[in-house]
């Protein structure tokens, strides 16, 4: 476990200092080693320390907070293809951050209505997916998946009739995008909040994992770690979409990856989870920022090109 950790440090680690070095204008080697030690021209020192390193952390805090919702969603519906985007967390935090956006409120709010609608995606689709009687992974899932289609329509309607000068903005947000992350600190705080929180709770998860009637019978409360999970992944998906707008695929080939290589234990999985996910968005969005520089694309593209055929690729694989 924490060989493993460790090696997804060393590799987070080497992924910032690449973002900081390269871009539009790259910083050599001896460049930045001299800025990190308090040294280096004006320039370099603007350029990264107020630039680059602020995008790179947002980045990275965004990459964590969607592989940790992706890996939580996976353990509450045991499948590997549920995440936050499938089920319509994002689409609800997505709807509330732009309705926000429309009638001009600051970053406090946008945030706060991002996690609102997060909150009321996730009631409808427990309570849709209830009924009657008791929920089933299934379907949760197949009412997730219908809940999304319907936040994609609200989405669609609110463009059409969102005034031109706002339009250009609104759409390379939804695309995902970290350079209008405005500080990393906050979402680096909730994903530090949130891993100290889920760990306590890995051995209950990894029970849970084979099965409610197992983990009921081994004395867990399935119930409230259910809403407990479900919960946690609505604050962690709408702290995600309020910094960096609309990214998929990282919480659905994160996860799942990482079971491949490092097995299905949550005490090694929900760590591993924050340090690989923040590493492959760092990684994309230095590849979004350098490949048509000085233009850049929407870290969103970058994702979506590297997740269908590695997501395709899986499938082929585990058939």
């Amino acid at each position: 476990m924490i060989r493993s950790l460790s090696v997804l440090c060393v590799v987070a680690l080497l992924a910032v200092l690449l973002a900081l070095a390269l871009g539009s204008v790259t910083v050599s080697p001896i460049d930045l080693i001299a800025v990190i030690q308090g040294e280096g021209n004006a320039l370099h020192r603007t350029l990264l320390w107020e630039l680059r390193l602020p995008r790179t952390l947002a980045a990275f805090a965004t990459g964590g907070l969607l592989a940790v919702a992706g890996a939580l969603m996976q353990v509450l519906l045991r499948n590997p293809l549920a995440d936050p985007y499938v089920l319509g967390l994002s689409g609800g935090a997505a709807v509330g951050a732009l309705l926000a956006m429309l009638t001009g409120m600051g970053t406090l709010l946008i945030s706060g209505s991002a996690f609102a609608g997060a909150m009321l995606a996730t009631v409808l689709v427990f309570g849709l997916a209830h009924g009657t009687g008791s929920w089933t992974p299934s379907r949760l899932l197949l009412t997730g998946v219908v809940v999304a289609a319907g936040w994609g329509a609200v989405i669609t309607l609110m463009l059409a009739i969102t005034p031109s000068y706002k339009l250009p903005g609104m759409l390379y947000w939804l695309m995902g995008d970290v350079s209008y992350a405005r500080t990393p600190w906050p979402p680096l705080m909730v994903l530090a909040l949130s891993i100290v929180l889920v760990l306590p709770l890995a051995r209950n998860l990894n029970v849970l994992a084979r099965g409610p009637m197992q983990a009921a019978a081994l004395g867990v409360s399935v119930r409230p770690l259910e809403w407990t999970i479900y919960i946690l992944a609505s604050l962690l998906t709408a702290t995600a979409v309020t910094t960096a707008g609309s990214i998929g695929f990282v919480g659905l080939i994160v996860p799942h990856m990482l079971r491949l290589v490092l097995g299905n234990d949550q005490r090694i999985i929900l760590p591993a989870c924050a340090l690989a996910g923040g590493t492959l968005l760092v990684l994309a969005d230095t590849l979004a920022r350098t490949v048509i520089a000085p233009e850049q694309l929407p870290v969103g593209v970058i994702t979506a090109l590297l997740g269908v055929p590695t997501f395709l690729y899986l499938l082929h694989r585990s058939r």
